[in-house]
């Protein structure tokens, strides 16, 4: 494998990486309660706004 395969390569592991990580975040934040919103300066509203975001959004 040349150079230039193994840094793509390691551009697409990268990225899927992030995206699950992004994924599972998304996820929590949408199984937190309101007082837990609370406490992070959130309204339910925000979260559901931020979590229902496609993974490969930012």
């Amino acid at each position: 494998m040349n150079r230039r395969m193994a840094k793509r390569l390691s551009r697409i592991v990268e990225t899927g990486g992030c995206w699950y990580a992004r994924y599972r975040q998304r996820r929590h934040l949408l199984a937190l309660d309101d007082r837990m919103l609370k406490d992070i300066g959130l309204t339910r509203a925000l979260a559901q706004h931020e979590g229902n975001k496609p993974f490969w959004r930012q």
